[in-house]
């Protein structure tokens, strides 16, 4: 019953799905009534049936999702029925759309920035493509950029920066429909790189210009922020499973193998000291090895090993960094591409499950020429340890974004010929219908 009484307490409660290639995590957070957002739980699991961002076996992604879910509920012992989730994939491309009205020099009423937005609904050209987001960065009086608010203030002109995200339609309907299978509402989908922005970036970060490359495990989500917006993106086909392939393939090992031998003695920077010291392919459990009463059979003996089936820790840094080169050479063309180069280059934030690995930063600082930290989620109250980590970025910032509710300009208006009402979330009657829905999923 003590529990029970906690939850109520809570005034929202926010579920998050981040369905990697490499894994699919999940996560409950909860917003007391004084805005302070805990952790109630989370959960994950070895991903099935997604590959590069797409699903591609829509069961056994449902089950995977489902499973996740569920071990989230249990560690928050707290039911969800509707989940925001993540796009890493789907073609994703960000523009700006800018947009402004004649004020004559009178104050600015919402009336005036309902119609603003109302307009900006007419700018934004799809393409056949689906609108993830549209929403407006920031305002500009007779020009002037930066305006948070312009409501109360005077102008000639008053304008918008109206942020827009697209994706190809089918596979956002596969990612939808898979969570939908495992018996879930969508509450919302969100670009991965917003995702992790909200919570690897601060604010004066996302106004100065950074860059944010996401490495998962089969694709690399290269985003620029500027102005406060997600300015440009370009998605490489490459993760750290490649990294891990390449190690299978240069030992003639199995992935499970390889993907051991890059967490635990893998790195991004070589030393002299790797030269003498040898690892064990085989893991602890497997036959020959520590544990081997669980019965796991041995693995192959490796390419070049010696007779323990050890290899040399100089040999498996070489295959990383060969391959960390490839990478890091198109992320180096994506930040080109997107002006973030030469003099325009600043500071790059590290994040996704790739970055955990040993001297990441410092490599990538050598590749690129510019300074890289790691991004890693706040540590927020209930947080889990190990989930204060890039890997677990994207997950934290989708609930980190369900908490900021941002505006989307495709909500504002209701029609066109009499009376217009602004059913954002600010406005009384939406706000309604949603503390209603809210109580309703919460406590029935």
């Amino acid at each position: 019953m003590a529990s029970r009484a906690a939850s109520r307490r809570l005034a929202r409660t926010y579920a998050a799905v981040n369905v990697g290639s490499f894994r699919i995590s999940a996560m409950i957070m909860g917003e007391t009534e004084t805005g302070e957002l805990q952790v109630l739980g989370s959960g994950h699991r070895a991903s099935a049936g997604i590959k590069r961002g797409y699903v591609t076996d829509m069961g056994a992604a449902a089950y995977a999702i489902r499973d996740a879910v569920e071990r989230a509920e249990k560690s928050a012992n707290t039911p969800v029925r509707s989940v925001w989730i993540a796009c890493a994939g789907a073609g994703l491309a960000s523009h700006v759309v800018a947009v402004d009205i004649e004020i004559g020099g009178r104050r600015i009423e919402d009336e005036d920035v309902e119609q603003l937005l109302i307009q900006a609904q007419d700018m934004i050209q799809p393409d056949g493509r689906k609108v993830l987001h549209a929403q407006p960065a920031h305002y500009t009086l007779d020009g002037a950029h930066g305006i948070a608010n312009p409501r109360g203030l005077h102008a000639e002109r008053l304008g918008v920066d109206i942020h827009v995200m697209l994706a190809d339609g089918a596979p956002v309907r596969n990612l939808t429909e898979a969570v939908q299978n495992a018996h879930l509402e969508v509450e919302g989908v969100v670009a991965a790189p917003l995702a992790a922005g909200h919570a690897c970036l601060s604010p004066e970060e996302r106004e100065l210009g950074v860059a944010l490359v996401e490495i998962g495990a089969e694709i690399t989500n290269v985003a620029v922020f500027a102005g406060g917006m997600l300015l440009g993106l370009h998605a490489v086909p490459m993760g750290s499973a490649d990294i891990t392939d390449a190690i299978a393939s240069s030992f003639g090992i199995r992935r499970s193998q390889a993907e051991r031998l890059k967490c635990v003695a893998g790195s991004a920077i070589a030393s002299p000291a790797d030269n003498r010291e040898l690892i064990p392919v085989n893991g602890p459990a497997e036959a020959g090895g520590e544990g081997a009463e669980t019965g796991v059979p041995a693995g192959p003996m490796a390419r070049g090993a010696d007779d323990k089936n050890r290899i040399v820790r100089a040999e498996l840094i070489a295959v990383v960094t060969q391959q960390l080169s490839v990478l890091t050479g198109e992320i180096g063309k994506a930040l080109k591409v997107m002006g973030f180069a030469g003099s325009r280059a600043g500071q790059v934030v590290l994040t996704g499950g790739g970055a955990e690995l040993a001297g990441m930063a410092d490599f990538m600082q050598g590749a690129l020429g510019q300074p890289v930290r790691l991004g890693r989620p706040p540590q927020l109250t209930g947080m889990p340890e190990a989930h204060h980590a890039p890997g677990f970025a994207t997950l934290a910032g989708l609930c980190l974004y369900a908490a900021e509710d941002p505006v989307d300009i495709r909500a504002v208006g209701a029609g066109r010929g009499g009376a217009t009402f602004a059913f954002t979330r600010e406005t009384g009657l939406w706000a309604l219908l949603t503390r209603l829905l809210r109580a309703v999923k919460e406590y029935f």
